[in-house]
């Protein structure tokens, strides 16, 4: 740990101080060998006896972003502020409300650091991450210049704007940025990591590779570069490599739950379902709420089809029901779509339509949505309806054969048959070798041959009768 400025401290009984100090000493020897709680306990015994010393609340700070409590750092570092008016006490009160989702608020703490020291450019690197968190990407490139006026070669204002950048994929400015950075300070963690990103981004995978394996060298535990570049390799179709580097990372952290999702992710393209299976198990045991895993396990077990899997299966799609209910904004619209159809598949067809319809109500310019809407609705007999929904897809999309098909089957069930011919000669005009087209023709026919029949024996029967 390290202290910032300090304020007077109160005066205490000689004997208060002492113990304070052989607490703050034992929080510096826990915090070293890694200990934080006892850290942290010693630190807050030290400041009841002397609760505005604001090196200790800064240490605090330090010791609770250690320990991944970022919101209570944040609250540590700001006392630490007010007990000392340091600017490192403001930019790390800043840093840690960025952290916790607060970049709105960080900005304020980045600017009081700016004014107690305007000859740093920290002030300015920091809020451009603040407005590229918030999705203002000019404010973030006007605290850049104003950063290079402080320090023209500063590589960590170019990495921040490299990173507002690649969101806005700019990737050749980005590309510049980080050459800047790299030149600024050959060994900056991640700088090769986020060239190798941009390069990968415009399809220059070999070049990536390279860098990827570059920062590798700088540190070969590097978590988020050997996920990045396993992600690569699987995309170059390299895929022995790509294992070695997510079995590598759960050799580094055998808990990491995006290694062991990479992993059945790889097993799954390589055709390998079992192995697929038990590693979104897996994912899932270590984090259930994890972003796709129930779905893409529930559409390896429908596949599967043992006589277990549908039960397991469906209790998937259930709880990620639940969590569409409670989370809606963590559900990208090709996430729903992706649920709507699983929903279908496990013969869940009012469950599907009622997840469809809000899709449809966020996306009802998109046929798609509307198709598979109508689907749900045939399948859950609400037949009138799903003749709509196909109407409004070939309103969106006059040429997609299979609303013509589900058209066709609804009339053809409503026993419209003239309609239902109709929108069958439309769908086999567009395309005639549909193996579901032929077999509804096939049907057809069967009913007007049931129909002539029917026609026959009545005419008869009229015959008969006088």
């Amino acid at each position: 740990m390290r202290g910032c400025g300090t304020s007077p401290p109160r005066v205490l009984p000689m004997n208060d101080w002492q113990d304070a100090e052989q607490h703050v000493e034992k929080a510096h020897e826990a915090y070293e060998a890694g200990r934080l709680e006892e850290a942290e306990s010693e630190l807050r015994r030290a400041l009841a006896l002397n609760p505005n010393q604001a090196e200790w609340l800064f240490n605090l700070g330090l010791t609770l972003t250690a320990a991944g409590r970022v919101a209570d750092a944040a609250d540590a570092f700001q006392s630490s502020f007010e007990s000392g008016e340091d600017p490192h006490a403001a930019i790390m009160t800043g840093v840690s409300r960025m952290r916790a989702g607060q970049p709105e608020q960080s900005i304020d703490w980045f600017e009081k650091a700016q004014k107690l020291d305007p000859s740093a450019p920290e002030s300015f690197i920091h809020r451009i991450e603040a407005y590229r968190q918030l999705g203002q990407h000019d404010q973030a490139e006007l605290m850049f210049y104003l950063a290079q006026q402080v320090d023209s070669a500063s590589p960590d204002a170019h990495v921040a704007l490299a990173d507002s950048l690649l969101d806005r994929r700019q990737f050749e400015k980005a590309v510049w940025c980080l050459r800047e950075a790299a030149k600024a300070d050959p060994e900056m963690p991640g700088v090769q990591g986020r060239l190798a990103d941009a390069y990968a981004a415009t399809g220059r995978n070999e070049r990536a590779r390279q860098l990827y394996l570059r920062e590798l060298r700088r540190d070969p535990g590097d978590i988020d570069t050997l996920l990045r570049l396993g992600t690569l390799l699987v995309e170059m179709n390299r895929f022995v490599e790509a294992g070695e580097k997510f079995r590598r990372v759960l050799e580094i952290q055998p808990d990491h739950a995006e290694a062991h999702f990479e992993l059945a992710d790889l097993a799954e393209h390589q055709g390998i379902a079992a192995e697929a299976i038990t590693q979104f198990d897996v994912v899932l045991r270590l984090d259930p709420e994890y972003p796709a895993a129930r779905r893409r396990l529930a559409r390896l077990l429908q596949k599967r089809a043992r006589p277990d899997d549908k039960g397991t299966s469906d209790t998937l799609l259930r709880r990620e029901l639940v969590a569409l209910r409670q989370r809606p904004e963590t559900f990208a619209p090709g996430d729903v779509a992706d649920l709507g159809e699983l929903l279908l598949d496990a013969g869940m067809a009012g469950d599907a339509a009622r997840v469809l319809r809000d899709l449809v109500s966020r996306r009802p310019e998109d046929a798609m949505p509307h198709h598979l809407l109508s689907v749900a609705l045939f399948r859950s007999g609400e037949r009138d309806a799903g003749i709509e929904e196909a109407r409004t897809v070939l309103r969106l999309e006059s040429r997609y054969v299979p609303a013509m098909h589900n058209l066709a089957m609804g009339y053809l069930q409503d026993r419209q048959w003239r309609r239902a011919r109709y929108w069958l000669r439309q769908a086999r005009r567009l395309d005639g070798d549909d193996a579901s087209l032929r077999r509804l023709s096939l049907l057809l026919k069967l009913h007007a041959l049931a129909e002539a029949a029917g026609w026959v024996w009545r005419f008869l029967a009229r015959r008969r009768a006088h």
